[in-house]
């Protein structure tokens, strides 16, 4: 049971892990993957099940495929992605504290100089 919606864990092949993120498309696994193990966190990523209420086709009909999506986990139960990320302890390759912005992807170069937050005047 999970705590509140951003510590949610479960069992991904067996193994008992905190969700880093569902519904993650192949592009998201290939950026979240190696930055987790790069921290030293053990990756787990197995295919996300159907939607509820799927269509099923009648016979002879041509229904589009759902796209292919995943779920990420890591093996430490107590990983949290928003303290991780606002408590500043995830790091890229080169050493920098990943940014809110680089996690999800809004920036190609992580830039941790950068406040999370707007400019005081």
């Amino acid at each position: 049971m999970a705590i509140n919606k951003n510590h949610e864990f479960e069992e991904l092949d067996g193994i008992k892990c905190a969700v880093v993120q569902r519904l993650a498309s192949p592009e998201r696994v290939a950026f979240v993957q190696p930055l987790l193990e790069q921290n030293g966190y053990t990756v787990v990523v197995v295919p996300s099940p159907p939607a509820k209420g799927a269509v099923v086709a009648a016979e002879g009909e041509v229904v589009a495929a759902p796209p292919e999506t995943f779920t990420i986990g890591v093996t430490d139960v107590t990983f949290n992605a928003t303290n991780a990320i606002f408590g500043r302890l995830l790091r890229t390759r080169d050493g920098k504290v990943v940014s809110l912005a680089y996690w999800q992807q809004q920036t190609a170069v992580n830039d941790d100089e950068e406040p999370y937050f707007g400019a005081v005047v």
